[in-house]
């Protein structure tokens, strides 16, 4: 939990090093050429170096997951979705 005035470091993956690790890039075949590589839209809970939720919004025709950007797919690396499923972790 953050404290009140606490403070959130994030931090910017350029050339997509941590991305190819997880295997969160978007395979280039699949979308138009977009320059660089892209990473897929995902979201992950960890506690204590244990990953406990890892959520991608994609699926077959939408690898990046904004096909429908107030959808099912993209709604699963939402704000409201993940504080859900980390409050069913507890």
């Amino acid at each position: 939990m953050i404290e009140d005035g606490g403070l959130i470091t994030f931090m910017a993956d350029a050339r997509c090093e941590l991305s190819r690790a997880m295997g969160m890039v978007i395979d280039p075949s699949l979308v138009p050429p977009l320059g660089n590589p892209r990473c897929k839209r995902f979201c992950c809970y960890i506690d204590d170096g244990t990953i406990k939720i890892w959520n991608v919004s994609e699926e077959e025709g939408d690898p990046a997951g904004d096909n429908d950007p107030a959808g099912p797919i993209a709604a699963k690396t939402r704000a409201p979705a993940m504080l859900a499923a980390i409050a069913g972790c507890s």
